[in-house]
């Protein structure tokens, strides 16, 4: 109970957070558009290379979808990191790339736009949506509900995938930003790699910056 409180608080505190992402999700596909399409056909693949590039490359760091989820330190992670990790961006895509999101935002006190949530919350209300539709089909019957729910099915399918591959191309150009792409970077130590117990990420990186007014 006391550790969901403390995601909860956690999740509550990335509101606060003073820097915003160098790309917003809807000009990700233009900021780097072979990501983009890398990631929408191969989505595991890029977000594999995309959770090791964010511990930069030492998987000693690794924990089970970065410590967010209850299963978090309870695989043996530790034993064989790398195979941890494939069974994690295979098994758990969306978890993967969400934990990979909160893992940089932690690290480098970023928040999410007001734009992105609504885009990330319409691509999980059209999922329920779909969810829903299709439960309505099977009990009643319909094949007239059923081809409906099978398109509904699609389309929440194809908004899932192409909202998840603008996410890690946003991730990506945040680390081309952190690796000095966009200007000198420093690699912050061990123990600020923490999250949920630092209650205030320190300043790593990023200099506190003013919101753009279009963000407010």
């Amino acid at each position: 109970m006391a550790a969901s409180q403390a995601y909860l608080d956690k999740a509550q505190l990335r509101q606060s957070y003073r820097n915003v992402w160098h790309t917003d999700l809807t000009n990700a596909i233009t900021a780097d558009f072979t990501c983009c399409c890398l990631s929408l056909w191969c989505g595991p693949c890029v977000s594999y290379m995309l959770r090791k590039r964010a511990l930069y490359n030492d998987m000693s760091r690794y924990v089970c979808c970065a410590g967010y989820m209850p299963c978090s330190g309870r695989c043996g992670e530790s034993n064989c990191p790398e195979v941890c990790l494939a069974t994690e961006v295979f098994c758990c895509f969306g978890n993967s790339v969400a934990s990979t999101r909160f893992l940089l935002q932690d690290e480098f006190n970023i928040q999410t736009t007001q734009c992105d949530n609504c885009i990330i919350g319409f691509m999980f209300c059209l999922q329920q949506f779909a969810c829903i539709c299709s439960l309505v089909a099977c009990i009643v019957g319909s094949e007239e509900l059923s081809e409906a729910s099978q398109l509904i099915s699609c389309i929440s399918n194809m908004v899932y995938w192409t909202v998840c591959s603008c996410m890690q191309t946003q991730h990506k150009v945040e680390m081309d930003k952190r690796d000095g792409k966009f200007g000198p970077m420093t690699v912050p130590p061990m123990q600020q790699m923490s999250r949920i117990d630092q209650p205030v990420p320190p300043y790593v990186g990023y200099a506190p910056q003013a919101q753009p007014a279009y963000y407010r």
